[in-house]
């Protein structure tokens, strides 16, 4: 499988810069909220999001250089993205991610939700500097989704009826938001056509769904040094995934598991032999596929350079993690 970071060759000096400019960006005003920042971004990441970024930014600018505001959005995606996860932890009391132990397992679950807190208004004031209204709206967008996903993640825990529609909505809120909102805003600050903004907005929104759709299936398949939480964490706290819900289709004996929420000995690693004996891995499979897909459909209207062919390359890894 080919590591992430490789495809980022084009921008391989850029997220360095970003790496850099991180810490500085959160300051050291507040001792704890840097020590947090400092451990959250020294904790590795595959930076996915502000890469995407940057390779959009250097495809669509083509023969000019990017600008400080290009490198100042990915910075802001990052910085959002890592706010969102930190509070992520704290709901879902994870105390491991990315092999790392978390903000509130470290400073406690006060100083992990005001961390997040303060990451976000951060992202919000470095956004309203970059003086593009259309940007702040497509990014303060993302802010509202992530919570909204989260909230709908909470309210349908368990729910055995939830369907695959609604599922690709917190999908899209979870994941799928920050990277399509981000990709089109690289193309409105390099002052692309509005069709072309439409298209980079949709890359992200189908790359950002088989990207999250990949991570549930690896729930099931993965260890915890490829998923960087523990397996199965999604199927014990009721978050119903694609295969779940594609398994559902199938096996009747699922529902009762789920509705009786695992309580009886032995639920889990029967609904886990359900769930492996259907089809809802593949089913699963093939949706990650077909937005993967439509991923490489929408960035190709851009003219062939490195970084397009990089953003088309991302759209296999995403589902090379599977293999």
């Amino acid at each position: 499988m080919t590591p992430a970071t490789s495809l980022f060759t084009p921008v391989e000096a850029d997220l360095q810069i970003l790496a850099d400019n991180l810490k500085q960006l959160v300051g050291n005003r507040h001792p704890i909220l840097y020590a947090a920042a400092e451990h959250l971004f020294g904790a590795g990441g595959k930076r996915i999001r502000p890469a995407i970024v940057l390779l959009i930014s250097k495809a669509t600018m083509l023969d000019q250089p990017i600008t400080a505001r290009h490198r100042r959005l990915a910075e802001i995606t990052e910085m959002i993205h890592t706010a969102s996860l930190v509070h992520d932890d704290v709901v879902d009391e994870s105390d491991v991610r990315r092999g790392v132990p978390t903000v509130h397992s470290l400073f406690g679950n006060r100083i992990a939700v005001l961390a997040g807190d303060f990451l976000f208004a951060q992202s919000s004031w470095y956004l309203a500097n970059l003086d593009n209204l259309q940007v702040v709206k497509l990014l303060s967008e993302v802010i509202m989704d992530l919570a909204a996903g989260e909230i709908q993640q909470g309210l349908n825990r368990f729910d055995s009826s939830l369907s695959i529609e609604t599922y690709l909505e917190k999908s899209y809120y979870k994941t799928a938001s920050l990277i399509a909102n981000s990709a089109k805003s690289a193309g409105l600050i390099s002052e692309t056509s509005l069709e072309i903004a439409e298209h980079l907005y949709h890359y992200g929104r189908h790359l950002g769904l088989a990207f999250q759709i990949v991570d549930d299936i690896l729930d099931f398949t993965g260890s915890i040094d490829t998923l960087g939480k523990p397996a199965l964490a999604d199927l014990k706290s009721g978050n119903l995934t694609a295969p779940v819900l594609f398994a559902l289709q199938e096996k009747a004996h699922l529902e009762v598991l789920i509705e009786r929420e695992f309580a009886q000995e032995g639920d889990l690693d029967q609904a886990l032999a359900l769930i492996e004996n259907s089809q809802g891995i593949q089913k699963a499979r093939e949706l990650a596929a077909h937005h993967a897909s439509l991923a490489t459909e929408k960035i190709s209207i851009l003219e062939p350079s490195e970084s397009r062919q990089a953003l088309i390359n991302l759209s296999d890894y995403v589902l090379s993690r599977l293999y």
